[in-house]
């Protein structure tokens, strides 16, 4: 699937810079995005190198093992192919519930880890495996709890209340989250052959998952104050980095582990898979940079008005949402420009900033994770993670649409 996305987002930058004359500003963007990505991998080596080292130490006392135990109710649903003592459970926990705390430089370092110790667990070594795609696809729809970025930026536009987007980001984001498990999971079942019988009895379920989610929300955001519940995330968001670095050596230590000795075996892989990268994210954001540059997404856009416009969307946080999946920078800036213009507690602005919250750049995602354990056959990935996307982007014009339409 990445091969044809991959070649048709090259093809078509090509053959639509040729025709508006932007060829110039498409070469320009080649060698600017491939700079970026080895930037990007550089950046990563320090907090991979730091992760690992503490992971490593973490793995040798057997919290990795508790951790996976604890969840394992949970994690079994998830990925049944994992063995329930396995420690890829325990880092995907942790990836996860970065991701959910916002902490993202920690939560990379968890999902690669996952990813190489779920390597192990793969037959075929360069095409992903289920548990593999469904890790991916978590990450790209993650629960987002606290939307540092957006509400920074609605700050500095002078919102009248900057965190009135976190209730609508956590109900999109779920959404999001419970559409990408149950597209992995049909994917599953319609490659295996098998009969999708078991869907058919899941769905209501869903369904009545979604319904309840969405009365508590309204519960919720009758009585929540938007405020302390941020207050109690960033303390949260504070805290639990350095009790980690803390609380984990020290109970190492105690469990006679080496922690100084097995920190360093751990942080040498940090390098490593840091270089393993780098092909992976010059090839695929090169080739998203000239999709922008060429002026390709500008005709996307044309294209796909109609559809907005029949659902609801103003034609001017299309781009954005379109941008969403390839680059989290070009998508910041859109919005930025989005709420400049319009007003960061305008409908536009409330709905472009959930929409920012709500989502991730599923195509960096699948870059790192896949591309650190070499990985070149991602099967369903990349559709599991688009409608993840989709849905996380509908839902958020619902709940817009409810709050504020």
């Amino acid at each position: 699937m990445l091969n044809y996305v991959w070649l048709g987002l090259v093809a078509i930058s090509v053959i639509v810079a040729a025709f508006t004359g932007h060829m110039e500003s498409l070469t320009t963007a080649v060698f600017a995005s491939a700079k970026t990505a080895v930037s990007i991998a550089l950046d990563l080596i320090g907090i991979m190198a730091l992760w690992l080292g503490v992971m490593k130490i973490a793995e040798k006392a057997g919290f990795i093992q508790l951790l996976a135990r604890a969840v394992r109710p949970v994690t079994r649903f998830l990925f049944p192919d994992v063995p329930g003592d396995h420690p890829a459970l325990g880092a995907m926990t942790l990836n996860i519930s970065a991701n959910w705390l916002g902490l993202g430089n920690a939560a990379t370092p968890f999902g690669l880890k996952a990813m190489e110790d779920l390597q192990e667990l793969n037959p075929v070594k360069d095409t992903a495996s289920n548990a593999m795609i469904m890790l991916m696809a978590l990450n790209t729809s993650s629960i987002t709890l606290m939307p540092m970025t957006i509400i920074g930026v609605r700050t500095g536009l002078n919102s009248a209340n900057p965190v009135a987007v976190i209730g609508p980001t956590i109900f999109s984001s779920v959404m999001a989250s419970i559409v990408a498990v149950l597209a992995v999971k049909v994917f599953i079942s319609a490659g295996s052959g098998s009969t999708l019988k078991s869907l058919g009895k899941a769905l209501p379920v869903v369904l009545a998952i979604v319904a309840v989610l969405a009365g508590l929300f309204w519960a919720a955001s009758r009585w929540l104050d938007p405020v302390a519940f941020k207050n109690g995330v960033m303390l949260v968001s504070t805290w639990l980095i350095p009790l980690l670095l803390l609380v984990i050596p020290v109970l190492a230590f105690v469990r006679k582990v080496r922690v100084f000795e097995e920190f360093v075996e751990g942080a040498k892989e940090g390098f490593q898979v840091a270089l393993r990268i780098i092909p992976y994210l010059v090839g695929l954001l090169a080739a998203i940079g000239m999709f922008r540059a060429s002026g390709a997404m500008n005709f996307l856009v044309t294209i796909l008005s109609p559809l907005t416009n029949l659902i609801g969307m103003p034609a001017e946080v299309l781009p954005a949402a379109l941008m969403r999946p390839l680059s989290a920078n070009g998508t910041l800036g859109i919005i930025t420009e989005l709420m400049q213009t319009h007003g960061a507690d305008s409908f536009i602005g409330m709905l472009s900033s959930t929409i920012y919250g709500c989502t991730e750049t599923t195509f960096y995602v699948l870059a790192v994770y896949f591309g650190a354990v070499q990985i070149k056959k991602t099967r369903f990935a990349v559709p599991a993670g688009l409608l993840a996307d989709a849905a996380g982007i509908l839902a958020a014009l619902f709940i817009c649409r409810v709050l504020w339409g």
